[in-house]
């Protein structure tokens, strides 16, 4: 890869999406913003202070067309596509037996489906150029449940992207396509809404939760690490390793 790539960052208009492309900007990458709101990613962009190296698409990742529009933005805007992070995602907590065929296709469309077809629409220009990097960013609590937060069906599609993770690694390796995946323990996103995010830093052998900024840390090392593929990189503050005493 250059030293200077080009990145489509996926729900980066707030949270761990927006500290994503914060990160990958401030060392000089071109990037590619994604959300629902067109107003708000041009505030984003605006506060961000990049624009020549910035490009925003708004749109729902349920229709095939933003995936389409992303690549074409992005060859448009910089010739090329370096990186994708698969950021965007939606999640909601709601006990087991109270989840109707509506919400786990909400979960499964919103969060597989959209990552899996952004996705293809990438590759399909990777394989033909130089390769690159694709990043997911999933959860731990796909291997490592919590009691109190009974989130079967949102956890279930993150679940999905975890398998894809490693069925494109091997798929894509000869391609010169590396994919990994990111699983954030607690982290303090807007995601938790006004639940009080803090109160699972027990859950953690640093004794704190995460902060976004920490992810996209993670993200940029994977995005710069040519030898490694098919990762499944916890950052948790060492929630599956073991427990604050």
């Amino acid at each position: 890869m250059p030293n200077t790539r080009t990145v489509i960052v996926t729900g980066s208009s707030s949270g761990i999406g927006h500290a994503i492309a914060k990160a990958f900007v401030d060392r000089g990458d071109s990037v590619i913003l994604h959300g629902r709101d067109t107003s708000k990613l041009k505030s984003v962009q605006a506060k961000l202070g990049a624009e020549d190296r910035t490009a925003i698409v708004a749109g729902s990742l349920e229709e095939i067309q933003t995936g389409q529009a992303l690549v074409q933005t992005a060859l448009e805007r910089f010739g090329r596509i370096d990186a994708l992070v698969n950021n965007a995602g939606i999640f909601g907590l709601k006990p087991f037996l109270e989840v109707t065929p509506e919400d786990l296709d909400r979960y499964l469309t919103s969060n597989l489906r959209g990552t899996y077809f952004v996705t293809q629409a990438v590759v399909r220009h990777m394989v033909e150029h130089s390769g690159g990097s694709i990043t997911n960013i999933g959860t731990v609590l796909t291997t490592h449940g919590i009691g109190e937060l009974p989130s079967s069906a949102p956890i279930v599609s993150k679940g999905g992207i975890q398998a894809l993770t490693t069925s494109l690694a091997a798929e894509l390796a000869p391609n010169g396509i590396r994919v990994n995946m990111v699983s954030p323990g607690a982290i303090r996103t807007p995601l938790y809404g006004p639940a009080d995010v803090d109160a699972f830093s027990s859950l953690a052998l640093l004794k704190r939760v995460g902060e976004s900024e920490e992810i996209a840390q993670a993200v940029l090392h994977l995005t710069d690490a040519e030898f490694t593929t098919g990762v499944l990189l916890p950052v948790d503050g060492g929630h599956i390793a073991g427990r604050a005493a």
